[in-house]
């Protein structure tokens, strides 16, 4: 599973036949660091057995309509499915039970593929999609406001650690402004959620990438995670529970976990068009998309799944969104890459060499806020350190926030409970992000992205909590990049 959470990863098999890369120099932005000189990456190639459904994502050489085209008709010629099209990148995901499908598509395209690449190591289990989805509902939710405190509000000391509490005497934030959480879903009858979910904008993105807008495909299944995550960013001030860092603004359900607990590249592609075309301003990403830890540019398959959700998070950019993502809860350095030997996750893992141009997507994508996780030094401290099992990297992280321990909303019984993880932190930098984006709705990614880092509330480096030395200036190091997110700064 590769929710960002403590957890144990599932194991996967690695397959014998390697994609066709069309092309390996990206027409589009790439890593945040840039490491020359590094070593190859291990190979590690995907099968595509003949008569077994395989998942593929195909990107054009330009977006125009004719390439993309002439990419679906080299799908249909190569003997596959088109599941689904994004010609607004260029980006198409394509289902095939021929071994030979990438070299085949590849030929037929006839010079309009950029790169083509197996998603997974296992067969597709959600079937293939054959008619468009259907056009979003109207209609969205209303806010109850209440001006006493929430009854468990004393227990969120990561709320006063961000100084939320002090920023929710400026604003709750805005109801014109709306937070995508791609995640496992929202529950839907929350008392402390319900008033916040947007339902009209909201979707299920696990239907093998296939914007899914049927009344209940974006509620939970197998995981309360995303209702955890939701909870942390806008849960209401209503006299119910505990209240978000934004409790005002509106949520939309991106479900882009499948009921195995995975978040593959056509998922993530498809969460970031629908938050973009939906007019969404905000996105929380608590995840790393399966089944790669890191998606190594010199890997055919790799490559070209990380360009699509590159091409993906980019388009949302211009578009006026957002993001931020969770670190990662592998205790490592993402500025010194050298092995990795939980991928591929839906199977049987690889101990494999990787390299500073293999990325964590989606967090390590440019312009995407990185976010590492803080845990609070003593009880009813407001002193904190990095958490044990948080990733790190000079040049990497952009802020911190708190993550251990985090009381927000689940699932059962409509209840509250601990979790911990970057997947918690990053969710306070989400809803952050909302209030700014309230107090200042002209800015754009950009600006709220600089803002944010330099509001930050500096924090030098501490002691080795995460298995290796802090390094960098009280400015911007290893652990806590520019320093821990300010939410009373972010609204003044």
């Amino acid at each position: 599973m590769s929710i960002r959470r403590p957890a144990t990863v599932a194991t996967a098999t690695a397959g014998v036949l390697a994609a066709v890369l069309v092309s390996v120099t990206s027409p589009g932005a790439t890593a945040k660091p840039a490491h020359p000189h590094q070593p190859a990456s291990t190979p590690v190639p995907i099968a595509t057995p003949d008569g077994v459904v395989s998942s593929y994502l195909l990107n054009a050489r330009a977006t125009n309509a004719n390439q993309v085209r002439r990419v679906q008709q080299a799908v249909t010629e190569a003997g596959g499915v088109v599941v689904q099209s994004w010609p607004q990148i260029g980006v198409v995901v394509a289902h095939a039970t021929t071994s030979s499908f990438r070299t085949d598509v590849a030929r037929y395209a006839r010079g309009s593929l950029y790169s083509v690449g197996a998603t997974r190591t296992v067969p597709v289990t959600e079937g293939t999609p054959a008619v468009s989805a259907k056009k979003a509902r109207s209609g969205r939710s209303e806010a109850t406001t209440a001006v006493t405190p929430d009854p468990r509000e004393g227990e969120q000391w990561d709320m006063r650690m961000i100084k939320a509490d002090q920023a929710h005497e400026v604003t709750d934030g805005s109801r014109s402004v709306l937070v995508g959480v791609l995640d496992s879903g929202i529950d839907p009858d929350h008392p402390d959620l319900v008033a916040n979910i947007d339902t009209a904008d909201s979707v299920n993105c696990s239907d093998a990438g296939k914007p899914d807008t049927s009344p209940t495909g974006w509620y939970p299944t197998t995981s309360d995670h995303g209702t955890h995550v939701a909870g942390t960013i806008a849960a209401a001030r209503n006299g119910v529970g505990i209240v978000g860092v934004a409790p005002n603004v509106r949520m939309a359900s991106v479900k882009v976990v499948n009921d195995d607990g995975f978040i593959y590249p056509e998922y993530a592609v498809c969460g970031f068009m629908w938050a973009a075309l939906h007019g969404m301003d905000v996105t929380n990403n608590s995840y790393y998309v399966d089944p790669f830890m890191f998606y190594c540019s010199d890997q055919p398959d790799q490559a070209a799944a990380k360009e699509a959700v590159d091409r993906a998070v980019q388009w949302s950019i211009d578009k006026g969104v957002v993001s931020a993502a969770a670190a990662g809860n592998a205790a490592y350095d993402l500025a010194n890459k050298t092995t990795d030997s939980t991928s591929p996750d839906d199977g049987t893992p690889v101990d494999r060499t990787i390299n500073n141009k293999c990325q964590d997507i989606p967090t390590e994508l440019d312009g995407v806020v990185t976010v590492s996780s803080l845990e609070q030094f003593a009880a009813g401290s407001t002193e904190s350190r990095l958490s044990g099992f948080s990733n790190r990297g000079l040049g990497v992280i952009d802020v911190a926030a708190p993550g251990s321990r985090i009381l927000s909303t689940i699932v059962n019984n409509n209840g509250y409970g601990l979790k911990s993880g970057t997947s918690m932190a990053s969710p306070h930098v989400a809803g952050v992000l909302a209030l700014m984006k309230s107090a200042h709705p002209s800015w754009s990614p950009a600006t709220m992205l600089a803002k944010l880092r330099a509001e930050a509330d500096d924090k030098a480096c501490s002691a080795a909590t995460a298995g290796a030395p802090c390094v960098g200036p009280v400015t911007d190091n290893s652990y806590f990049g520019e320093g821990v997110v300010d939410a009373l700064d972010a609204v003044r």
